[in-house]
């Protein structure tokens, strides 16, 4: 008998396992993962050597307790284990389920009969999606896709159908080796997702030169169908209705889940009536719909100045019509989208300015997500060529402290905002003529505390609610007559605009309650965020 050596192996208890399915039509893999193998070598091993192990397994004498041998180093396998002798044989032919696959006593018949052809339980994924072809095929769409990586993460998605006929096959084997007095339980059997990636995670790390890892950022994944047995699922939505509800974006009911879940729920007998077992050989092997890679998102940060009164942070587009033809977003995304080759991207920023707002000193944090870039390594120094580029292409803003972060590093950007403190500049105008000692007395107001209802700018966005803002400080800068300038340091999240002119009321109290006179905003400028993030670089 052909031997791959020692440490895993079927001994005679597999026996029976191993006839019942090659007469069948299941693959050598399969066989194995019925058989509780849990040895990753074994399975690389060539398709026509496992097939050839397995036919001279079943010529051997059975009368002698015999083991076939396998060249590996994995840890030992799981077993089937012995049940009670007392429990008599039970006979599944009382539903028919076993009559068109009559119990196996002749090994010669089962050799013959296990010509290669599509699995009856994997439908193929175990025989020619585990070749060198395929692989490659695999590795020609990652290296076209030319996308920077140093590891990846092999996934698969599976035909729905897989399950059932795992579940099909297990069942007449359950009852085979009940009659032996044995036991194969569920969970003994190597799931086919586990056995597949034993096999391609090796051959996809050769060809890539990259390593596997599961915590890598970077995915290639396959979608496998099967159209052929696509409705042989459908006889447990009759079963267990419950299982398969419609779902957004979802083109099936019949999902991996829902299959398994219906699974978990029907009768064994039921579903001994609806379908063979075990199952019938397919005459088409599945197919690789899709073959994708996609990277893990990227996160830059700094923070921006914006100089234009005419530019809105992000995209201002109303009932379908853009209003202004750029924004801060843009402007600094654009070129990030560029150098990253990104798919998307989300902007987020500590707070954001009105339109006509300017944006001065060190600028305003904010972080851009690089959605399923193809490049993803950069120098600080080409950090810095990138802040360069950006910063002359428009002199409507500029950027500061441009580099990459983690996505957890984010969340500083967030965290506390609302204790944070902003310190603004405004142009005011009064209606009547005021002096410079009218305005003095602002001066010495400290942590003036404001009740501000939402304001009407932004009722058709924000919620009706009442916010209590702190105003810590004010310095006044008179001008002329009907003009001065304030600066203050306030709360975050405090709507200047309506401190000054009072909101018809509903900012309480207002620059014009304080000065007793109609009062209101003709500029503002944001002096300084005070968010210590990201980090500042010697620019």
């Amino acid at each position: 008998m052909r031997e791959f050596s020692s440490m895993s192996s079927l001994t005679e208890k597999d026996r029976p396992i191993v006839q019942l399915l090659l007469n069948a039509g299941t693959c050598p893999r399969c066989i194995l993962r019925f058989c509780s193998v849990g040895s990753q070598m074994l399975y690389r091993h060539p398709y026509k050597d496992l097939m050839k192990v397995l036919k001279e397994f079943l010529k051997n004498n059975p009368e002698k307790e015999d083991t076939v041998c396998f060249d590996v180093v994995d840890p030992p396998c799981k077993r089937i284990r012995l049940e009670h002798p007392e429990e008599g044989p039970e006979d599944l032919n009382h539903n028919g389920a076993l009559q068109q696959n009559p119990q196996v006593n002749d090994e010669n018949t089962a050799v013959e009969d296990s010509a290669v052809k599509v699995c009856n339980v994997c439908l193929g994924i175990l025989q020619e999606f585990c070749e060198a072809d395929f692989v490659k095929k695999v590795c020609q769409k990652v290296n076209s896709a030319d996308y920077q990586f140093t590891s990846f993460v092999f996934s698969v998605s599976l035909p729905p159908q897989l399950s059932v006929r795992e579940r099909a096959a297990w069942l007449v084997l359950k009852q085979e080796m009940r009659n032996l007095g044995l036991s194969l339980l569920k969970d003994d059997i190597v799931q086919l997702k586990e056995a597949y990636k034993w096999i391609i995670h090796p051959q996809l790390s050769e060809e890539l030169s990259v390593p596997a890892d599961g915590k890598s950022l970077f995915e290639v994944s396959v979608v496998f169908a099967h159209p052929e047995t696509d409705e042989e699922c459908h006889f447990l939505a009759t079963a267990c209705p419950d299982c398969f509800k419609p779902a957004k974006n979802k083109q099936s009911v019949f999902t991996r889940m829902a299959v398994i879940k219906a699974l978990e729920k029907i009768k064994e007998e039921d579903f001994l009536k609806h379908f063979p077992c075990p199952p019938s050989s397919p005459k088409n092997l599945c197919v690789a719909l899709e073959i994708q890679c996609n990277n893990g998102a990227v996160f830059v940060a700094g923070r921006y100045n914006k100089y234009s009164r005419n530019l809105p942070q992000t995209p201002w587009i109303i009932d379908g019509e853009r209003k202004l033809e750029s924004s801060v977003e843009e402007l600094i995304s654009e070129h990030l989208m560029t150098e990253f080759r990104a798919d998307s991207f989300n902007f987020s920023s500590s707070g954001r300015e009105d339109v006509d707002v300017r944006t001065l000193g060190n600028g305003r944090p904010f972080a851009i997500e690089l959605v399923n870039p193809r490049r993803i390594h950069f120098t600080a120094e080409e950090m810095k060529g990138l802040q360069q580029t950006i910063n002359t292409s428009s002199d409507k803003i500029q950027v500061r402290d441009l580099q990459l972060v983690t996505r957890e590093a984010i969340g500083r950007m967030k965290e506390g905002e609302e204790e944070k403190t902003k310190t603004y500049s405004a142009l005011i105008w009064t209606d009547k003529a005021i002096q410079k000692e009218d305005i003095a007395f602002l001066d010495d107001i400290k942590e003036l505390k404001l009740d501000q209802k939402t304001p009407l700018r932004v009722l058709h966005r924000r919620p009706l609610a009442v916010r209590c803002r702190i105003i810590h400080t004010m310095r006044s800068e008179y001008i002329d007559e009907h003009h001065f300038r304030l600066h203050l340091k306030t709360q975050a999240g405090t709507y200047i605009k309506e401190f000054v002119h009072g909101d018809f009321g509903r900012t309480k109290p207002n620059i014009g309650s304080l000065l007793n006179r109609t009062a209101d905003i003709l500029e503002l400028d944001v002096e300084s965020v005070d968010v210590d993030w990201p980090p500042t670089l010697d620019n």
